[in-house]
């Protein structure tokens, strides 16, 4: 139950600089953005937050479907609402934050879809399991300063998370990652 939340974060978390030269750095500010990964549970909805991870972005706003970026994300990180949640989510039957610790996204693309409206394309790997993910992002840009918002969807099955065991039966297959990043240009 807590291993799902954890995947919907680590989708989020953090980004490492990577892009062409034209594009330039922006630094994630960690105080003001947020990864956040929700699941439904024992009847009722479960949710956590990832509290390490760190990032930088390479993005141009007059070409933004060139921005890429490596999120990373410890797994052991998650909270989640009751210490034996955390400690469940990363045990070995769910995130086994003990053997594969990091959680990786990789940025690949925005493709635009209207103003400030964009399809992410990127890949999330989890417990040496890479999943390709398309999802909506708001991307607000005002001079040096940006923020992005956006949500996805993993399959905790996908991953190897929690498949086992009773958990299997009592936790949502779906985790819902939520992300809302602030940059600026460095």
């Amino acid at each position: 139950m807590k291993t799902p939340a954890v995947l919907a974060f680590v989708f989020l978390a953090g980004l490492t600089p990577a892009g062409a030269a034209a594009q330039s750095p922006w630094a994630v500010d960690q105080d003001a953005s947020r990864i956040e990964m929700a699941v439904q549970a024992f009847g009722g909805s479960h949710s956590g937050r990832f509290n390490d991870w760190r990032g930088d972005v390479v993005f141009d706003p007059a070409r933004p479907e060139r921005t890429q970026a490596t999120v990373v994300v410890q797994a052991a990180s998650l909270t989640m609402g009751q210490a034996a949640m955390t400690r469940r989510a990363a045990s070995p039957g769910f995130l086994d934050a003990g053997r594969h610790p990091v959680i990786r996204l990789e940025l690949r693309s925005l493709q635009p879809l209207a103003p400030s409206r964009f399809t992410a394309r990127a890949e999330v790997t989890m417990k040496g399991v890479t999943r390709p993910v398309a999802f909506p992002v708001d991307l607000r840009v005002a001079g040096d300063r940006a923020h992005l918002t956006g949500s996805f969807a993993l399959n905790r099955a996908d991953f190897g998370i929690g498949t086992s065991g009773p958990w299997s039966r009592l936790i949502g297959r779906q985790v819902t990652v939520r992300v809302a990043l602030q940059a600026r240009r460095d």
